[in-house]
Order: C-alpha cells, then structure tokens, then sequence
C-alpha cells in the first residue's frame, strides 16, 4: 500500500454522467483515493471535457470547454478520472485541440502527462493492491473502448476485483468489444447499436453473473437500458462502487428503491 506520509493533491474529474446520473461513483472514487492516501479536491470549474463535441466534429465548441479543463485542472498534481473515455480524451486528444496556440498547447500536454484513470492510477501509481471490500456473488467484467484502447485499462480492475471477499470474477465472450455506445455512434447508428448491446448483453448472461461492472459510464446506461428492457436480474454498477464496498449507497444503474432485484 501507499506511503500515506507521501499524499498527492488530486483532483477528481467527476464527468457529465456521473454528475448527473450517478453521483455515488464519484463519492466511491473519493473514498478509494483517500485510502490510497490522497488528498483528494473537486474543482467547481469544471465542466465537460468536450468529447462530445469533439467527436461531432465541432471543434471550436471542444477547445472551448477543454481550455476550462486545463485552467481547472492543471494546478494538481493529478487529475484522475472514473472514465476511460473522458480520461483519454484529456490524455491524447485534448492538446491537439490547441495546435495554433502554443500556450496552452503546451499547458494541455502538461495536463494530459497527469491525467489517469481512476482504477490504473490507484495500481500503477499508487501501489494499491487490495481492497476491503465485500460482495458475495459472481461478477462480469466489461471492457469499454477507451480505457482498453486508449489508455490500457485491463488488468488493473481484475487485479483488485480479485481481491474482494466473496466474489467470483468470471468472463464473459468477447469482454473486449464494443457495447454499442460509442458517444453519438448509438444515436447516428441505433440499429447497430442495438445489435451490439444485444450481443453485449447475452454474453452476460451467458456467464451467470450476478452483476456486471465497468469504468464508463456510458457503457453501463447502455448496457443497463437494454438488460432493463429484457427484465433480467442482473445488476449493472461502476467498478469503483463495487471496490469502494458501496454497493447498497444506491440501486443498480437503472434499477429503484424497492425494484427487488
């Protein structure tokens, strides 16, 4: 474990989605943080990342916001993110928004060096190597796009799942492609989309699980949506809730009080 003598400033990108959907993902990454023996902020500047409109192509709206992320931001130490999508887009795409400005093109790349997901920073940065947490039942992991590909999120969230009392990780087929998501892919492309999710989630099924668990938000709606539509018992939670031991803060993503599964 950390030296908890040797505690980083870091700042907790919170994202969109988990802002407004699921809150409880950011306190879970707060309380692993801390663990790691971080002195852990949030900064109210900020605001998205600018994924969105970089991925439409709208580039000025996406320097915009992205400029924001870097004045916000740039001060930490670290700034790590319960996102793989949003992690990379600060990591590799965000200096390239300030090719014609070489102020802040140089702040971003400053930024991006800093920038982690949340999971690997608690790992390769932090020394983290177990967590306290508890949950009896057989557990899935899914891939998202991002944080496999652009920022080599694989092992570390295995590790550490591991390492929960009780649980029993099995994989699902196919655990690395795509659930359909993709940003705007599921609204410009919604029935690929579907086959996709629907691809996705009969590999869940398939492995028994009893939940399914992630580190992207948008992933997980995704995912959510289309096992609520099908009415199967399977719960759909962030990685950090389940290793954070916070799994009754809330309902599974989708689910409410009361639903019984």
């Amino acid at each position: 474990m950390p030296d908890p003598a040797a505690q980083p400033r870091v700042a907790l990108f919170v994202t969109c989605l988990v802002d407004l959907y699921r809150p409880t993902v950011g306190f879970s990454a707060i309380r692993l943080l801390e663990q790691a023996g971080c002195r852990v902020e949030v900064p109210a500047a900020q605001t998205c990342c600018g994924q969105p409109a970089y991925n439409t192509g709208d580039r000025a709206t996406a320097r915009d916001l992205a400029r924001a992320v870097v004045d916000a931001f740039l001060p930490y130490d670290y700034t790590v993110v319960p996102s793989g999508s949003c992690g990379g887009m600060i990591a590799h795409h965000v200096p390239g928004l300030f090719a014609d400005d070489p102020e802040y093109r140089g702040k971003a790349e400053r930024l991006a060096a800093k920038t982690h997901e949340l999971v690997s920073f608690l790992t390769d940065l932090r020394g983290m190597d177990r967590v306290a947490a508890r949950f009896d039942g057989v557990v899935t992991y899914h891939d998202g796009c991002a944080g496999l590909r652009e920022l080599g999120v694989r092992a570390q969230p295995r590790a550490l799942l591991g390492t929960i009392a009780g649980l029993t990780l099995r994989e699902m087929q196919d655990t690395d492609v795509c659930c359909g998501f993709g940003g705007t892919f599921c609204v410009k492309y919604p029935d690929i989309s579907t086959r996709m999710v629907d691809d996705k989630v009969r590999n869940i099924t398939a492995t028994g699980a009893d939940m399914v668990v992630a580190g992207d938000m948008g992933c997980l709606l995704n995912i959510a949506g289309r096992i609520r539509r099908e009415g199967l018992p399977v719960q759909v939670r962030h990685v950090a809730e389940l290793l954070a031991g916070r799994v009754d803060a809330a309902p599974a993503i989708g689910e409410t009080a009361g639903d019984g599964r």
